[in-house]
């Protein structure tokens, strides 16, 4: 009876590490926050169904989990020279590199169906345009030849948004390509502050990322220009008249925090620093895109 216990346990333990392993591959916790942008534009663009919601995120989460998986197939040699990545299901040993492909293009297959079928086709296609973005565009054209890649590579991140507002109103307007600028631009201060941290790693591995090729001081710097062009491109969906005043002091006094962040990180120039700005650009575009919810229906 013991040794069948232990058999079974072994099995459960078995297909508890694939499960996870194969959820891990979608990167959940990066899609966390770009679906909470993709069900915010959707409460700011209508007032969208639970269904429709649950509809368009699953079908988001399948489109960025599918480039998430591609990813890392993509990327496992690097990945298995850096200590944070190498314990990743494929350069761990513990997914093959071929299932991973399958698994991240089956992925976008489905995600493209889904919307097609029960949410409509630019939702779907939209969503399809961000795979094939982060996948071609970011991970195997610029990734490893410019520090500008998270730059362009960015607007991969920044389509939810444009998702969400289309799966609400069969179209785009004018709101959601500012909430889409409005992460694009959000995506090179954040990502830069945790490349600062991760600088040997990349450094290791080859990768160009910014303060590996052009030094720290200058990615700080980077990192503040683009936090006073972050704070001004939020100033666009009250300009445009498409929010109003509640966002309008949110978003100020948001990009206020953000600055000051960066300007703290300029003058220290010290680890600390890079990651308090790291987490606190996370919780900013949440507390960003829920300030433009409170005052679409507040």
């Amino acid at each position: 009876m013991a040794a069948s216990q232990a058999v079974v346990a072994t099995v459960q333990t078995g297909w508890r590490q694939v499960v996870g392993d194969y959820v891990a591959l979608t990167k959940p916790k990066v899609q966390s926050l770009l679906l909470l942008t993709t069900v915010c534009t959707m409460q700011i663009a209508g007032d969208p169904s639970i269904d429709l919601i649950a509809l368009t995120v699953a079908g988001g989460y399948l489109s960025a989990g599918g480039a998430g998986a591609v990813n890392h197939w993509y990327d496992r040699d690097i990945d298995a020279l850096m200590p944070r990545t190498a314990n990743r299901p494929v350069p761990a040993g513990r997914v093959s590199p071929r299932a991973a492909l399958i698994y991240g293009c089956v992925l976008a297959l489905l995600s493209f169906v889904l919307l097609s079928a029960t949410v409509n086709v630019l939702s779907a296609t939209l969503a399809f345009c961000g795979f094939l973005g982060y996948v071609f565009v970011y991970t195997v054209w610029l990734k490893r030849r410019t520090p500008q890649n998270i730059v362009i590579g960015g607007a991969a991140g920044a389509v939810p948004p444009l998702v969400g507002w289309a799966a609400v109103t069969g179209g785009l307007g004018g709101t959601a390509l500012y909430l889409f600028a409005i992460v694009f631009f959000w995506t090179p201060p954040h990502f830069w502050a945790l490349s600062l941290l991760m600088k040997k790693e990349y450094e290791r591995v080859g990768v160009p990322m910014l303060p590996v090729v052009r030094g720290e001081q200058e990615t700080r710097k980077q990192i503040l220009l683009y936090s006073v062009l972050l704070w001004a491109v939020t100033q666009l969906p009250f300009c445009a008249g498409g929010l109003g005043t509640l966002y309008l002091v949110c978003s100020l006094a948001l990009g206020a925090l953000f600055i000051a962040g960066a300007v703290v990180l300029y003058r220290r120039a010290d680890r600390r620093s890079a990651l308090r700005l790291y987490l606190f650009s996370l919780a900013y575009l949440a507390l960003l895109f829920g300030a433009m919810v409170l005052d679409v229906k507040v």
